[in-house]
């Protein structure tokens, strides 16, 4: 995998208490394997798909809280240092400070203003994902918040995005649908969507990042998922993009697992 240009998702770990429990369970529903756990940094294991890096898993540091299970999605810098204070100037704050990771790169972890945590990756030694849009590995992310007018502004002047609006001739795809993609160079090349919550029911869902994994077949993997203690909070359910269900697994974290390959319906207009 080649470099990823400012702002495109690049790579994705979660945390976990019981680290062979979900190594069990992402083996089994993503056909993962696992490399060794990198001691010196925290036991810090990468994922891996047909031999490429697709993910990390991670202990709790000892002694701290314990963590709630959650994906963090990466979003690559040539510049940590500086898109950290592009995030304090557009509102955000810093869950972690800029980092040095040995030869592999450096890090930060940030919260947008309306609550969503994600972090920067500025590459060294460790580009990022290895595979991306295939079975197994990463496809898409969106940004899920209840405040999508200062989520947008925050997106775009931290990273060089351009944006446009999903919809339907003059009108939202769906009523009470406000969704968003954000592109790099040209329009068309979407690199994160943004969804707001609790539309039109008057509800305030926290803001998060939800990841993508791609598989052969949503079904099965939801199947799987449930067997190992997981639970659908979502579908399966049909789109133009593909069949998709969002899950948990059996320690909370959630994901969305989808099938690009099966596709219902016109893909909506951007402007």
């Amino acid at each position: 995998m080649t470099d990823f240009p400012e702002g495109a998702p690049c790579w994705a770990d979660a945390m976990f208490t019981d680290v062979e429990g979900a190594k069990t369970f992402y083996g089994e529903v993503l056909g993962w394997t696992f490399g060794d756990a990198a001691s010196e940094y925290g036991n810090y294991t990468q994922a891996f798909h047909d031999g490429k890096a697709v993910a990390a898993v991670v202990p709790p540091m000892p002694g701290g809280e314990e963590p709630v299970s959650q994906w963090t999605l990466y979003f690559a810098s040539p510049d940590v240092a500086g898109t950290a204070e592009k995030i304090k100037a557009a509102g955000g704050d810093l869950v972690m400070e800029p980092m040095q990771v040995g030869t592999f790169g450096s890090m930060a972890i940030a919260r947008e203003p309306s609550g969503a945590v994600f972090g920067v990756w500025q590459p060294g030694d460790h580009k990022g994902f290895e595979q991306v849009g295939e079975p197994g590995s990463y496809c898409w992310a969106e940004l899920a918040t209840p405040d999508p007018g200062t989520a947008d502004a925050f997106l775009t002047q931290v990273f060089p995005y351009g944006s446009q609006r999903m919809q339907t001739g003059d009108e939202p795809v769906a009523p009470g649908m406000d969704y968003r993609a954000f592109s790099l160079g040209a329009p068309d090349n979407w690199v994160l969507g943004r969804m707001t919550t609790g539309a039109g029911d008057g509800t305030k869902a926290p803001a998060r990042i939800r990841v993508y994994f791609a598989v052969d077949d949503c079904d099965q993997a939801v199947a799987r998922a449930i067997k190992l203690g997981g639970q659908a909070l979502g579908g399966p359910m049909d789109s133009p993009f593909g069949r998709f269900a969002e899950l948990t697994d059996q320690q909370g974290a959630v994901f969305v697992v989808i099938d690009p390959g099966t596709r219902v319906g016109e893909v909506p207009q951007m402007s």
